[in-house]
């Protein structure tokens, strides 16, 4: 993951909804599967509110609404923070009861009040689970209500684990690590008897500094760097595509299908690439080598993968950056990743562009900006999007349009 860099603080907008934020984390399960996504809404550039926190799940709400929060989780459960005001007053009601868990915040006193709506919508259908929970006798009548615990990995220690553990032994609940950042932590929440997850842990694996490509990725990688060149070489291409079986049958397979029209099947890789385009090869190409490369590797990494493509390219036009381009970098970006190799080792052999390197291993310049802009925006890390917003000029709301619209493509694209 590319070192965080440090930005200049922008101030609160004098509006406080005329921005928002949207993004999503995925909760993971024993099998490095997205089981859930928690789904993360703000209304300013904050990641922790100073102010109206109800204001913040009401922006929240009408967003789901907007862009529709199947879409959002891809269908899978949708864990959401919700506000004493939304759920007292009923409005987390607009999202659909059979996908929506309602994660209520640890800075929620218990409240009678509170308790009540709770019950209430758990008789509904709806999931509830408590944020960062540390045992305390007043939350009594909430666990008994709740479906999934989430504990925060770095603020408590394993005795403290463990006691919770004891506590929902005989109960269905299921217990969260959220906040695993490593893979010796995810190893550790695994021992103590976690199911689910939720952190970096799965696209930030421990890197071998001096460790080699191995072998049979080499053409890959020097198919992606071909793949920069516009227009495309396609004699060198073709030369490497024919070295890999299963893109000789996905270009053979697009060029003969109905869409083309062809009296006669096209048997050449040089006509098929000819006839799929300089585009359409970069997307193919691209999409067949990250889910090779990512095989070994949780599957959620190739989404990301996916959507930080598409968002670089959707939002490229907005800071005259080559669409191409910024689709490729997004789609580099996680290669360390993939391949558990370093990417100051990857980025000379991905491309000779000193700047696309220089981006790739986390300098913040013009040409990384909306990459930059996606990592932080994963994070939750407001402060540090709308910084690159002002310092580069780039529209927040167009931002948010294009991170919301490439999800739903790369969810579309892996089905």
């Amino acid at each position: 993951m590319a070192e965080i860099i440090a930005l200049p603080e922008v101030a609160q907008p004098e509006s406080a909804n005329a921005l928002r934020y949207l993004a999503r984390q995925p909760i993971l399960n024993l099998r490095n599967k997205v089981f859930a996504y928690e789904l993360l809404f703000r209304a300013g550039p904050e990641a922790v509110f100073r102010g109206d926190g109800d204001l913040a799940t009401r922006t929240m709400l009408d967003n789901a609404v907007v862009f529709g929060l199947e879409k959002l989780s891809a269908g899978l459960p949708a864990f959401v923070n919700c506000t004493m005001e939304s759920l007292v007053e009923g409005m987390v009601r607009v999202l659909p009861t059979r996908m929506t868990v309602l994660e209520i915040l640890e800075t929620l006193e218990p409240t009678h009040e509170l308790i009540a709506a709770c019950r209430e919508l758990k008789a509904e259908g709806y999931r509830i689970a408590l944020d960062d929970f540390v045992w305390e006798a007043k939350f009594d009548q909430l666990v008994e209500l709740t479906d999934y615990i989430k504990v925060d990995f770095i603020q408590t220690n394993a005795a403290a684990r463990q006691e919770l553990f004891k506590r929902v032994r005989d109960t269905p609940i299921v217990l969260l690590a959220e906040k695993v950042e490593t893979q010796e932590e995810h190893k550790q929440a695994c021992a103590e008897g976690f199911t689910l997850f939720q952190g970096y842990y799965f696209y930030r694996p421990q890197l071998v500094k001096n460790r080699k490509v191995p072998a049979n990725n080499i053409s890959h990688i020097q198919i992606l760097r071909l793949l920069q060149h516009d227009p495309l070489d396609l004699r060198q291409l073709t030369e490497l595509v024919k070295r890999d079986t299963s893109l000789v049958f996905r270009f053979l397979r697009i060029v003969n299908s109905a869409k083309y029209h062809l009296y006669n099947e096209v048997r050449s890789i040089h006509s098929a690439l000819r006839l799929v385009g300089d585009d359409s090869i970069r997307r193919v190409a691209s999409l067949a080598i990250a889910s090779e490369l990512s095989a070994e590797r949780s599957p959620e990494i190739l989404r990301m993968a996916l959507v930080r493509g598409r968002f670089c390219e959707l939002a490229a036009g907005a800071c005259a950056l080559e669409r191409a381009e910024q689709y490729l970098l997004g789609m580099f970006s996680l290669l360390p990743a993939m391949l558990g190799t370093p990417m100051a080792t990857l980025a000379p052999m991905l491309t000779s562009q000193v700047q696309i390197q220089e981006a790739l291993k986390g300098a913040l310049t013009l040409d990384s900006s909306l990459l930059r802009w996606v990592e932080f925006h994963e994070q939750g890390n407001w402060a540090k999007c709308d910084a690159i917003v002002q310092s580069y000029g780039l529209n927040q709301a167009e931002m948010i349009r294009c991170y919301a619209e490439a999800a739903i493509w790369a969810d579309a694209s892996l089905q």
